[in-house]
């Protein structure tokens, strides 16, 4: 395989394309879940550390989602609960001891739902807080990568991954190593998680989004603040979730 734009391209495609047919009920019964959510006037909070936080942005606070959306992210610990700024790290999402921090720090609520994502799904605190998730009586949407999964070692002391806990489990179609196109003295480049975990979070959205119009509701969703109307439109619906939602961090 060469390494090109071109083949990069056409990797992405046949991963969508497969990504799209393999999960399909997945994505039903993950909008079936966050739908009933909603209707019980639940929040969505959604969490991902290292470039899986790119799937929390797609879920929560931007234009065309869903209002009743939070992100939680390990800065929440430095910007929220005030510990020093050094805490933070590329090895903090392995410690276990960090999830319970996050999970205190987030305005949560009984009704709540969560999404969580993770490529590898094994390091310590993205398993802790799936564990905290389904204790407290949470519904449970995890994203990972079935493959990659498969071929790692659980980095929480329980020996559990993110998809052993999750209600819905769905695979981003990612490769051992993310990346897709192998270079001729080893490695590889063109990693594909970030993309078809932002396919999947789109069409959780839009399937949620159905279900509510069918239900006969209005469904609260965001426009672009930079068009005219956004901000009035998306500050009349945000009070609705006042203290519950939080955006710009």
């Amino acid at each position: 395989m060469t390494v090109s734009a071109e083949a990069y391209l056409a990797v992405v495609t046949e991963t969508i394309g497969r990504v799209a047919a393999e999960q399909r009920q997945n994505v039903a019964d993950a909008a079936d879940l966050i739908a009933a959510a909603l209707r019980a006037d639940g929040v969505v909070h959604a969490f991902g550390t290292g470039h899986s936080e790119a799937l929390a942005m797609e879920i929560a606070g931007r234009a065309g989602g869903l209002v009743p959306t939070n992100r939680i992210a390990l800065r929440d610990l430095v910007l929220i609960g005030g510990d020093p700024a050094d805490v933070l790290g590329p090895k903090l999402e392995r410690d276990p001891a960090v999830a319970h921090r996050l999970y205190e720090l987030a305005p949560i609520r009984p009704q709540d739902v969560f999404v969580l994502a993770s490529n590898s799904g094994v390091n310590g605190a993205m398993v802790e807080f799936a564990s905290i998730v389904k204790e407290r009586g949470h519904g449970l949407v995890a994203i990972t990568s079935a493959q990659h999964s498969a071929r790692m070692t659980s980095r929480h002391p329980s020996g559990r991954k993110l998809a052993d806990f999750a209600d819905v489990v769905l695979d981003n179609g990612a490769p051992y190593g993310d990346a897709t196109l192998p270079l001729p003295g080893g490695g590889a480049v063109g990693a594909v998680s970030s993309i078809t975990a932002a396919l999947l979070a789109q069409q959780i959205v839009a399937e949620v989004v159905a279900r509510l119009i069918a239900a006969g509701q209005r469904p609260p969703v965001y426009l672009s603040a930079n068009i005219t109307g956004g901000d009035e439109h998306n500050a009349e619906l945000e009070a609705r979730y006042a203290g519950r939602i939080r955006r710009g961090s």
